[in-house]
C-alpha cells in the first residue's frame, strides 16, 4: 500500500503537480550566524521578564493604591511589548507562566476565605450576594449580544463585574479560550469602574443616608477588586470598611461554582462541536458517532486549580492555615495576579485592543449598574439600609 506523504506546510490543494506521493526532503536545519548561539532557555527568559515587570509594577502599585499593582503591570506590560523589541519576541512564551501564575493565584487566595466568614456576616446578606450574582449572570449574556460582544470577552467582563475584578477575570481565563488582548480588555474595563465607584459610591452612600453596615454591604457586593473595596469602604467609615472587606472575601467564594460551571459548559461545547462535525474518535481509535450523549465526565472537565481552591479554603475553615501567615498569604496572591496581568499585558498587541472597540467598556458599564442598582433595591427589600 502507497503511503501519502505531504510536507505539512503545503495545502494537498496547493501541492504540485506530480508530487502527490513524492516524500517530503528532509527539514534543513536553521543557520545560525557566527559568534551567536540559539536561546536555549527562552522560556526561563519568558519567566524572567514577568518577575521583573510584576516587581516593578509592585513598587510602583504601592505609591497609588487607588490604581492597585495589578493594573499598574498590565500597563506596564503593555508598554515594554510595543516599545521594546527583545520583549515582543518574548511573546509565544509568555502565555504557559502567565497560566500558572494566573491558577496559583486563585488557589493562593483561598487560603483567605472560611466558611467562618459567611457566619460572621450573617445569613441576612447572602440573599444580596446572591441576587447582584445571579442578575450579573442573566444579564451578561442578554446586554453582550444587545451591544455585540463576542462570547469570551463578554465572559471576562462578566466575571469579573459579577464576582471579584481581576481575580474571577483569572479564574474564567483558566477554563476558557480567551486571548491575551481579550483579558487586557476585560481588566480594563473593570478597572475603568473600581476607579469610578472610588469616587461615586461614597457620595451616594451619604446622599442615600445608608448606615455603615448598609454601606458595607453594598460596596462589597457590588465594586469589584479587593483594593477598590478597601478605598471606597473606609472612604465612607473604618466600620463600613471592615464590613465591606468580609463581604467582599464572601462574595469572592462564587468563583467554584462560577468556574466549575465555565468549565463544563466549555467542554460540551467543544464535544458538541465535534460531533456535529461527524464524530470524534474516542479513546481506543474507533469513531464515536454523533449523538445526545455528548457530556462532559467530570473528572476531565474540573480543574485542577478548582479543586486546589477548594482545599485551601477548606483548610483555613478547619484552622490549619495559622492566623499569622493569612498576610503573608494574602501578599503572595496579590504578587501572582499581578505577576499575571503582567505576562498578560506582555503578550498583548495594542492592534488587537483598538479592533475591540468601545463596546465592551458599554457592556461593563451596564452590568455595572445593574449590579450596584440591584444591590440596593435587596437591601432596602431586606431591611440592611
Amino acid at each position: 500500500m502507497a503511503t501519502d506523504v505531504r510536507n505539512p506546510s503545503t495545502p494537498a490543494s496547493h501541492a504540485p503537480a506530480g508530487t502527490e506521493n513524492s516524500p517530503a526532503p528532509p527539514a534543513k536545519a536553521p543557520k545560525v550566524p557566527a559568534g551567536r548561539s540559539v536561546p536555549a532557555t527562552p522560556t526561563i527568559l519568558a519567566i524572567l521578564a514577568i518577575l521583573a515587570t510584576a516587581l516593578a509594577a509592585t513598587v510602583l502599585g504601592g505609591h497609588v493604591p487607588v490604581v492597585g499593582a495589578p493594573v499598574v503591570a498590565l500597563a506596564l506590560g503593555v508598554l515594554l511589548a510595543s516599545t521594546c523589541p527583545p520583549v515582543a519576541r518574548l511573546r509565544p512564551r509568555l502565555a504557559l507562566p502567565g497560566r500558572w501564575c494566573l491558577q496559583a493565584a486563585v488557589v493562593v487566595l483561598g487560603t483567605s476565605l472560611s466558611l467562618r466568614q459567611i457566619a460572621d456576616t450573617g445569613l441576612a446578606s447572602l440573599p444580596v450576594l446572591a441576587g447582584t450574582l445571579g442578575v450579573a449572570l442573566v444579564a451578561t449574556p442578554l446586554l453582550g449580544r444587545a451591544v455585540g460582544v463576542n462570547g469570551g470577552l463578554r465572559t471576562l467582563v462578566g466575571a469579573g463585574t459579577a464576582i471579584c475584578g481581576a481575580s474571577a477575570i483569572a479564574a474564567a481565563a483558566g477554563v476558557v479560550a480567551v486571548t491575551e488582548a481579550e483579558i487586557a480588555y476585560a481588566v480594563a474595563t473593570i478597572f475603568a469602574f473600581n476607579i469610578a465607584a472610588v469616587v461615586v459610591f461614597p457620595l451616594l452612600g451619604h446622599l442615600l443616608d445608608l448606615s455603615p453596615a448598609g454601606f458595607g454591604l453594598w460596596a462589597g457586593s457590588a465594586v469589584n477588586d479587593t483594593s477598590s473595596v478597601v478605598a471606597v469602604g473606609y472612604a465612607f467609615g473604618a466600620a463600613a470598611g471592615t464590613h465591606a472587606v468580609v463581604v467582599k472575601l464572601t462574595r469572592t467564594l462564587a468563583i467554584v461554582p462560577l468556574t466549575l460551571g465555565l468549565a463544563f459548559a466549555q467542554a460540551r461545547a467543544s464535544r458538541a462541536t465535534r460531533f456535529a462535525a461527524g464524530g470524534s474518535p474516542s479513546e481506543d481509535g474507533t469513531a464515536t458517532p454523533p449523538g445526545p450523549r455528548a457530556v462532559p465526565r467530570l473528572r476531565k472537565v474540573v480543574p485542577g486549580f478548582v479543586v486546589l481552591f477548594v482545599v485551601a479554603a477548606l483548610a483555613n475553615s478547619l484552622g490549619l492555615v495559622p492566623d499569622a501567615a493569612h498576610r503573608s498569604l494574602g501578599q503572595v496572591a496579590a504578587f501572582l495576579v499581578t505577576a499575571a496581568l503582567a505576562a498578560v499585558g506582555l503578550g498583548t498587541r495594542l492592534g488587537e485592543l483598538r479592533t475591540t472597540g468601545p463596546r465592551p467598556l458599554l457592556l461593563g458599564a451596564l452590568l455595572w449598574v445593574c449590579v450596584a442598582g440591584t444591590g440596593l433595591v435587596l437591601q432596602a427589600a431586606t431591611n440592611q439600609w
